[in-house]
Parts: structure tokens; C-alpha cells; sequence
């Protein structure tokens, strides 16, 4: 039997606390363990879009929070303005970034309770958009410790693991996704040396998976992104799992910009590549990868490292803050439902909730 992660070995990357929002702002670690409290919506949009939180769940975890703070003060003499309010501030939201589906899915859920009770007192909504906002984070919570839970049993004894970017505790409500399941295998007594690529080109995987494995006690080894085909071939990787932001029906994944390559030397090196995928971040509205939007980000992420210059100020760029994986790559999906094998197409849609 596998034991349940005790709270104080994980970090809380989001709070409800006193009507607010509390969040560690990522854009601080690994140097400094910085709260930051968020009182409107437009601080959570920012915060959203600036990377102080990240990570497909937690971005819809705020996001959920962050209608109710954008509704808690609205007047409550009239239905019909409220209404229109509420779907303007998800349309607003949901503008802060364009790839992960969690947003998207949790500003449907909102939207759809608000219609459903479109005759019902406005004090009552609010509080049900509240209670809404706190059932889908700790709704995550569940959903992360059962991934790590059944993903756990994919990891040999003396494994060597290879992860991409962030996926643990700060990405989601409470465990993470593919860092669930890295947890839950050292819980469980195996010995596994976790490999952590440093993500370029802000650095989740140095900034924030290695400062994670640091206080959790796994053993892990960070590398730079081009480091890891030699770490393949001469170390021994049995496997690399990854989170993701978006797997479209036929099981094409959206995830951090790296992770499309990984895929590519997994397969070359006969190594397993496994995705972490709560059933919220499969998009069901899209047929292949080609349909997923990937965000650019700024210029200035790939010139500078940290506050650090690294090329002329002038020289053009290209900065996908994704790229999509062909199903043809991964070996399989880890979900709350269990492990979802080929054909995606097929196994996908046998977990497939009924709305939503």
C-alpha cells in the first residue's frame, strides 16, 4: 500500500485564505519564498500571465477564484447585469494565456452554474461561484494523488527518470501531476534518481522541480535541455513523464517547448514517454495537436537569463512557449481513470466525462 504524502512535504502553491487569494510567486524561487496576496481579478489575470502562478491546474484553480473576486462586490439588486458581468470577466480571464485547457474548462464549469441559477438571488450565485472556485481545488488535489497513485506503478525499482519543466506541487492544487507520481514512487520505498531537465527558457525545471525534489528528499540530477540524449544513452533513463497543457482527442499533446524533442529521443533510445494528464486538460472539442494555439511570449525571455543580457539587444526571435507531441510518441497517459493506452482515439474518449 502506497502512503498518503503527509501536507508539510508539499508546498501549497495556492490558498483561499481570509476571502483572498494566496499564491507563492514563482517569479521569486528558487531564492526566495515569496507570498503574494490577490484581492481582484485583475491581479489574477496578471499574475496568470506573468508566471507568478503557472502550471495547467493551478492556472484554472485561480482562474476559478479569481470570477468570484471579480463578482463579490458587484451590486445585488439586478440579475441581468450581474449575468452579463460574470461572462465578462471569463471572456477577460481567459485572454491571460491561450494553450493550457484548464482555463478554459474551468471558466466553462463558472459560466454554466451562473446560467444554471440565472433565477436565482445574486448573493446566492456569488457564494455558489465561490464554493465552485474551492470544490475545483480540491477536487485537483484528489486528482493529482490518484495520478500519482496508479502512475507509480509504471516506475521500476532503480529507476532512472527523466522529467521536462515543472509538474509537482506549484503547477497544481496540492502533488502535481508528473511529480505525483515521482513522489509517490519514493514514498513508496523505490529507489529512483530523478533526472530534471533545467527548461529553458525560464528555467521551471532548475527554478522550481529542483527546488521541489530538494524539499520533498527525492534524489534528482539537474542537466541542461541538450544534455539530454548523452543522459539517455549513458545513464540509464528508464522513462520520461511529462505533464501537459492540452492533449487534443487523437492524444497529441501540448506541453512546455523541449518536450516534442524528449519525445523524439525517448522513442530513438526504446525508453517509455509517459504523460501526466488530469481528464480536465483533454481538450474533447479538438480532433489533432494542429488545433491547439500555442502561445509566443516576449523577446526578451530567450536575450536574457534571469537579469542577465545573453544576446545583442536587437537580434530577432522566436519564442513558442509550447510545442505539441505526435500520439505516435507516447507510450501512454497516466489520468485519474487509470492508464490510458493506444489507440488514443478510442481509449481517450472511454474516459470522457459526461459534460464538462
Amino acid at each position: 500500500m502506497i502512503p498518503k504524502i503527509k501536507a508539510p512535504e508539499v508546498v501549497q502553491s495556492i490558498q483561499w485564505k481570509d476571502d483572498h487569494i494566496r499564491i507563492i510567486d514563482q517569479t521569486y524561487l528558487p531564492h526566495r519564498e515569496f507570498f503574494l496576496d490577490i484581492f481582484e481579478v485583475g491581479r489574477v489575470w496578471e499574475a496568470i500571465r506573468s508566471l507568478r502562478i503557472r502550471g495547467a491546474p493551478a492556472i484554472g484553480i485561480a482562474a476559478a477564484y479569481g470570477v468570484y473576486l471579480g463578482v463579490k462586490d458587484l451590486p445585488e439588486d439586478s440579475l441581468q447585469p450581474f449575468h452579463t458581468d460574470v461572462e465578462g470577466i471569463c471572456e477577460y480571464l481567459a485572454t491571460a494565456r491561450p494553450t493550457a485547457v484548464n482555463l478554459s474548462w474551468a471558466l466553462g464549469k463558472t459560466v454554466r452554474l451562473a446560467r444554471e441559477m440565472e433565477n436565482e438571488p445574486v448573493a446566492k450565485v456569488k457564494e455558489a461561484l465561490l464554493q465552485l472556485a474551492m470544490s475545483i481545488h480540491e477536487e485537483d488535489k484528489r486528482i493529482c494523488a490518484d495520478i500519482g497513485k496508479i502512475g507509480q506503478e509504471l516506475i521500476p525499482e532503480g529507476a532512472g527518470i527523466l522529467t521536462h519543466c515543472n509538474t509537482g506541487s506549484l503547477a497544481t492544487g496540492q502533488f502535481g501531476t508528473a511529480l505525483s507520481i515521482i513522489y509517490h514512487a519514493h514514498l513508496g520505498k523505490k529507489k529512483i534518481q530523478v533526472w530534471v531537465d533545467e527548461t529553458r527558457p525560464l528555467l521551471q525545471g532548475s527554478r522550481l522541480t529542483a527546488w521541489e525534489l530538494e524539499k520533498t528528499g527525492v534524489p534528482h540530477r539537474l542537466i541542461t535541455d541538450s544534455m539530454a540524449a548523452w543522459v539517455m544513452k549513458e545513464k540509464g533513463v528508464d522513462l520520461v513523464v511529462v505533464g501537459t497543457d492540452r492533449v487534443a482527442r487523437n492524444g497529441d499533446t501540448a506541453n512546455k517547448i523541449g518536450t516534442y524533442g524528449l519525445a523524439i529521443l525517448a522513442n530513438h533510445h526504446g525508453i517509455p514517454f509517459y504523460v501526466a494528464a488530469p481528464v480536465s486538460s483533454i481538450d474533447f472539442q479538438i480532433a489533432s495537436g494542429k488545433e491547439i494555439p500555442i502561445e509566443e511570449r516576449d523577446a526578451g525571455e530567450i536575450r536574457s537569463v534571469g537579469n542577465q543580457q545573453v544576446a545583442p539587444a536587437g537580434t530577432l526571435v522566436y519564442n513558442p512557449a509550447f510545442d505539441v507531441t505526435p500520439h505516435e510518441l507516447i507510450t501512454a497517459f497516466v489520468t485519474e481513470k487509470g492508464i490510458v493506452r493506444p489507440d488514443f482515439s478510442k481509449n481517450l474518449e472511454k474516459i470522457r466525462p459526461q459534460q464538462g
